[in-house]
This record gives C-alpha cells, structure tokens and sequence, in this order.
C-alpha cells in the first residue's frame, strides 16, 4: 500500500518477563517481533513502538500518549484472562477499555480476541475440548464475516497458525462473530464499543511454519502430557517437518504430510487480516 503519511502504530507484548525470558531461553521467537516484521514490510515508514504490559514495574503509556497512535495491536500471553485476581491481567483490561473509550482502533490475536470481548463486557473461559494448537483447521466466515472487510479477500474455509487453551463463550454487546471452526467457535470477531473498534483473531495470521514451529518445541511437555504425542522425540521430529517445509514450501510430500496448503504457507493468504487492519480500520477508518 502507499502510506499518506507516516503511520504511528503501538504493539502491546502481553507477556510476563518470566515468559518472554523462557522465550528466549527456549529460542522461541516473540511475537512483537512478529508484527514488527509484517509491518516493516507492508508499511515501511511506519513508527512502531513496543510496550510490555504484563511487567508491573513499568509505568503504563497515558492516553494521552496512546491518542497519538492511529492503531494498537495486542500479542498473545500466557496470562489467563479471567484470573482477575492478578493485576498484570486487570490492568490491560482497564487499560482496554479505556482506548475504548479513547476510540483508538485494535487488532489482536489469541489473548488480543479475549480482551476484545471481556473488555468490553463478554466472558472467556477454559476452552472444554482443550488446547487447538499447532494449526486450526477447518476456520469457516460466518454470514457476516463474508461481508466483513477484517476477512475481506480470505477464502470462506482456511487454516491458520494456532496455541490456545481458552476461548470466548459469551459475546459482549456490539460484538459481531466473523469466523468460527468445529474446536473454537470464535475465531474471528468484530467489536464495537465505545468509540472504539477492535479487530480479532483467535488465531495467529502473523505467524509462519518457522516461528509455530519453534512454539511447537517448546511447548513439548505440554502436548505430550496432553495426549498429543507419544514422546518429546516426536515433538521434535513434527517440527522438523515444519521447519523443513518452511524451507522448501513447494515440497508436495511434506505439504500432505504435515496437510497444509497455501492459506498456510502463502503470506499473500495468511496475513490478509493484517493489511485489512491497516487498510481499512487504520488508514480509512470504516463507519
């Protein structure tokens, strides 16, 4: 796209010290990172700014501050949501509904979609069939979500980038639920409060096969455990078929092995929501 002007864009990392410290320990890769690379590469001219609002002893950015930003993007975390005992948790929810108020418009992935709808009066909890890891299959637009422009240019049925253990069970006002699969059914979500507007995703469009990969190993234990898989040798071996067919993407075999497609593989296809964001919510704000 070519940019007016400059764009001014916030990314909230929601992870705790502890976990982004394990992260590097672990050689997982961060996922402001993430962001950082799509918009250094979709927006080149932009000025982005990171934040960590998980880490207590920092001072939150006032409104102030934030009203000088044209768009807010939330990472996932480790936290729980609804753990509202925990002040790394209440504080993002207050701060969200503040830039609610502030009318500031949002995307977020994973913990971003739970903080769209609990800021805003929604509810999540523990998700009954378990963690969706890996990849979420089978993510369908519902009826609005073929109108939406968050989903515009996205087939009606895709794959994307997953690692999750809680989901939305109970949409707040205002909220429009754009895309949903047989394991979570929101998956993609539309909510209006406020003056705000906040575009979500249970699902991660700014990952790739490299970065879910690495996810992948280090969360070994807990798939294991799970039931997933046999062994942490089997962990390691499902992701070295990632790596490798992120590697080589044309691989015929290792794309039926690992069943995977271009929605998958295909940045043009997975990253849609984010130029969408950009586009239409940041640049032309939509009505």
């Amino acid at each position: 796209m070519m940019e007016k002007a400059p764009l001014n864009i916030g990314i909230f990392n929601c992870y705790p010290k502890e976990s982004r410290d394990n992260f590097d320990r672990s050689n997982v890769g961060h996922p402001h990172h993430m962001y950082r690379d799509f918009l250094s590469r979709y927006v080149p001219l932009a000025h982005v700014t990171v934040f960590f609002l998980a880490d207590l002893e920092r001072e939150f950015p006032s409104l102030a501050v934030l009203d000088r930003y044209d768009g807010i993007i939330w990472t996932g975390s480790d936290l729980t949501i609804y753990h509202t005992d925990d002040p790394r948790v209440t504080r993002q929810i207050d701060l969200m509904k503040s830039i609610y108020a502030a009318g500031i418009p949002c995307y977020g992935s994973c913990w971003g979609i739970q903080m769209a709808a609990v800021a805003a009066g929604g509810e999540v909890k523990k998700n009954p069939k378990g963690r969706e890891w890996g990849i979420a299959r089978g993510i369908r637009r519902a009826a609005p979500g073929k109108e939406s422009l968050l989903l515009k240019g996205k087939p009606d049925t895709y794959n994307g980038f997953i690692m999750h253990l809680d989901e939305v069970t109970r949409l707040p006002e205002g909220a429009t639920l754009l895309a949903v699969n047989d394991h979570t059914h929101v998956q993609a979500l539309e909510v209006r409060h406020g003056k705000g507007v906040f575009w979500a995703t249970q699902y991660h469009p700014e990952y790739n096969l490299f970065e879910m990969a690495r996810l992948i190993s280090a969360r070994a234990e807990a798939l294991v455990k799970e039931g997933f898989f046999t062994s942490i040798e089997a962990v390691r071996s499902y992701a070295d078929t990632m790596h490798a067919l992120y590697r080589t993407p044309g691989s015929g075999h290792l794309r039926r092995e690992l069943d995977v497609s271009d929605d998958i593989l295909d940045a043009e296809i997975r990253e849609q929501e984010l130029r969408n964001w950009i586009d239409y919510l940041v640049v032309t704000p939509t009505p």
